[in-house]
């Protein structure tokens, strides 16, 4: 009996110890292990065996990228403007036994950073600055923390102020001008719209009269092309009438007298015309004269023999 009792507090011993012994760390977790209170080593994931009532576990450090909420706080602009800046950091541990050992506690230390920080740049800024400027802001956050926090074995991967509120008066203020400047915008889009109607109905104005007016041009030119047209056919065909009355007299042998009285006849036909227009040379007035004596003592003669 005794004998079993003390197999069942050896066994019960030994448990105790495997248990203090065998750790298992986390994927992307370390472990910080102190021999004797002293640094010893960085246990990485998986298995770990410390050497129990000697070794400790000092941390448990997480290698993930985390987030920071820096309270809400007041800062002043340059312009004497009070205004509540709230932001988060985000940032990642790369040396366990730095982010330990070199400061109390890493996440005030960031936060305390973070709020100077902020408080020098925006102090630098005018209030318009501060909201128009937010990247700006950010990558000088960013940098500032970084450089201040890598002996800390910490990297600020990134900043983001989440929240800009002016007092209430100044938000009331920034609304009417904002609105103001929309209904400026708005009565200059429609100015501008108005405008270009009326270029545009001004262009088209243009363009029908010039077109209008190449239209009634084509038309005068094809109407006088169309006349000269028909000129030119009634002068062929005065043509070929005296052509053809010159034939038949020439056909029936007729005396030099007839011939110039038939010919005088045509002339008078040819020139009944509106169009035409007859040229007689100034020698041929004489023998034009006589001729009409003729026909005149022609027509006596054929009245006397009625």
């Amino acid at each position: 009996m005794p004998f079993l009792l003390f197999l069942i507090i050896l066994l019960a011993i030994i448990i105790f110890i495997a248990i203090k012994s065998i750790k298992v760390v986390k994927q992307s977790e370390v472990y910080i292990i102190e021999r004797l209170g002293k640094f010893h080593k960085i246990a990485d994931a998986g298995l770990t065996i410390i050497i129990p009532f000697v070794d400790n576990v000092r941390s448990v450090v997480s290698l993930k990228e985390q987030t920071m909420d820096i309270p809400p706080q007041g800062v002043i602009t340059e312009d004497n403007v009070t205004i509540t800046i709230d932001t988060v950091v985000f940032y990642q541990i790369t040396d366990p036994a730095k982010a330990v050992y070199e400061i109390q506690s890493l996440k005030r230390g960031i936060e305390y950073l973070a709020q100077t920080t902020i408080r020098d740049i925006v102090g630098k800024m005018n209030l318009d600055s501060t909201f128009s400027s937010r990247d700006l802001i950010n990558n000088k956050l960013r940098m500032t923390l970084d450089e201040a926090t890598d002996k800390w074995g910490c990297k600020v991967n990134r900043v983001e102020i989440k929240d800009i509120r002016p007092p209430e008066d100044i938000k009331d203020a920034m609304e009417k001008q904002m609105n103001a400047e929309r209904n400026k915008r708005a009565a200059i889009l429609q100015a501008e719209g108005e405008k270009q109607a009326a270029i545009t109905i001004a262009e088209g104005e243009k363009e029908a009269a010039i077109l209008q007016a190449e239209a009634d041009k084509e038309s005068r030119i094809r109407r006088a092309s169309g006349e000269a047209e028909a000129i030119r056919e009634v002068a062929k065909a005065k043509a070929k009438e005296i052509e053809m009355v010159y034939e038949s007299i020439k056909k029936s042998n007729p005396d030099d007298k007839l011939v110039q009285l038939k010919s005088l006849e045509a002339l008078e036909e040819v020139a009944k015309g509106d169009a035409n227009k007859v040229f007689i040379p100034f020698e041929a007035t004489g023998a034009l004269a006589s001729l009409g004596s003729i026909k005149e003592v022609m027509k006596d003669n054929k009245k006397k023999k009625e």
